[in-house]
């Protein structure tokens, strides 16, 4: 069975990091686990250490471990590292030798995505047995294709046989607020859910809650769940990323969260793109320069 797909024992751990509540995943106590446990659990916390920038420390905790799993996330630490081409090396190694792993399967698949591999990270995450976040990372990857029929299908799918999962409840958000409509307003109440509940609540839920408010032009609720983010995780770059576009959008000044950002995450998606669209408008824009004639 697939350590990543097993629910029980590891269903608080998991729920911990998939909703983004990291430091709960480190601090979880895994003394109670079964023996086979033991190595999931470790992975998790080790991913939630990455997801804290912590990489340099998962990497040094990693090295020399034979367990795939291991091997597998000194990978994704090596990639958050900035160490791509090693991550990527590692990352095709173990999907020709050991695809067949849920923990390979994902782990692998993140760094051939973010590789820009993405047909070999979707051929290596359809080999999965009943993994849910091989299931949710099938969906991303669609999404960011702009193929949102097939992310729709990969949900449909997974929805048949994993019906109150939480990580198939999250996709099925992450496809509503693509194709948008009613399904925005259906997005917000998972979202909500995952922000209010004091069991569940964390700085990811509230950024995903305050993007489904901005969709449905709630501005003061969505600046209001983006504050609490931010009294969080003052840091946090997709919260900072957010709020900066809910100022445009409200037209307010944006240019001390514009400064935060490229201070906190000067590589974020957000800025590179802001920039590759200004320099196509200064190319567009020198077409019809004024030409002064003597």
């Amino acid at each position: 069975m697939d350590p990543f797909s097993t629910e029980g024992e590891l269903m608080n751990l998991q729920n911990y990091f998939y909703q983004g509540q990291y430091q709960e995943a480190i601090d979880f106590d895994t003394a109670g686990l079964s023996p086979e446990n033991k190595l999931p659990a470790r992975v998790l916390s080790l991913r939630a250490q990455i997801a804290l920038g912590q990489a340099e420390d998962v990497i040094a905790d990693v090295q020399g471990e034979k367990d795939v799993e291991l091997v597998a996330v000194g990978a994704l630490a090596e990639l958050a590292a900035g160490n791509e081409s090693k991550a990527l090396k590692i990352a095709e190694k173990l999907s020709t030798e050991s695809g067949d792993n849920g923990a390979v399967q994902v782990l692998a698949g993140i760094v051939l995505q973010a590789a820009g591999k993405s047909e070999e990270a979707l051929a290596l995450l359809s080999n999965h047995q009943g993994n849910l976040e091989a299931v949710a990372l099938i969906v991303q990857i669609h999404l960011e294709q702009n193929r949102t029929d097939l992310a729709i299908k990969e949900v449909s799918a997974a929805r048949s046989w994993a019906q109150d999962s939480l990580l198939v409840n999250l996709a099925e958000s992450w496809v509503g607020m693509r194709v948008g409509g009613e399904r925005y307003q259906q997005g917000f109440y998972v979202f909500e859910e995952l922000a209010q509940a004091p069991s569940t609540s964390s700085t990811q839920s509230l950024i995903s809650q305050a993007v489904a408010e901005i969709h449905l032009g709630r501005l003061d609720e969505a600046e209001a769940a983006l504050q609490q983010a931010l009294s969080k995780e003052p840091k946090n770059a997709e919260a900072i990323a957010n709020s900066l576009v809910l100022n445009i959008i409200a037209g307010k000044d944006a240019k001390q969260l514009t400064s935060e950002l490229q201070s906190v995450a000067p590589n974020h998606h957000f800025l590179v793109d802001l920039q590759e669209k200004s320099e196509l408008f200064d190319k567009a824009a020198t077409k019809y320069s004024a030409k002064v004639t003597a």
